[in-house]
């Protein structure tokens, strides 16, 4: 493979990578926005404690695979990165969707 064939390659794996980071900030913010409002929701319905941990989990789950998926080079690394991809798909699926 020549030098065009390995910058196409490093580009590949840095965006699934970058897009799997911004899923994993997206679920940690999320989940900070669903604390905060359930504190401001006090007295009235807000998302209710099982959105809260859900969410929290999906979003430390989704840290760990990502930083895993930062530090560990092939396909190891890949499949840590689409991990994360699949907790948000299932985040959005059963908690937002359902």
């Amino acid at each position: 493979m020549g030098a065009a064939g390995t910058v196409m390659a490093r580009h590949g794996r840095g965006f699934l990578r970058g897009f799997s980071g911004l899923l994993a900030g997206g679920l940690v913010l999320l989940a900070l926005v669903l604390v905060a409002t359930q504190f401001l929701a006090a007295g009235t319905d807000g998302p209710g404690t099982s959105m809260l941990v859900w969410h929290g989990v999906a979003a430390v789950v989704a840290v760990g695979a990502q930083v895993h998926a930062d530090r560990t080079p092939g396909p190891r690394g890949t499949v840590a990165a689409l991990v994360v991809v699949g907790i948000a798909a299932a985040v959005l699926a059963f908690l937002w969707l359902a």
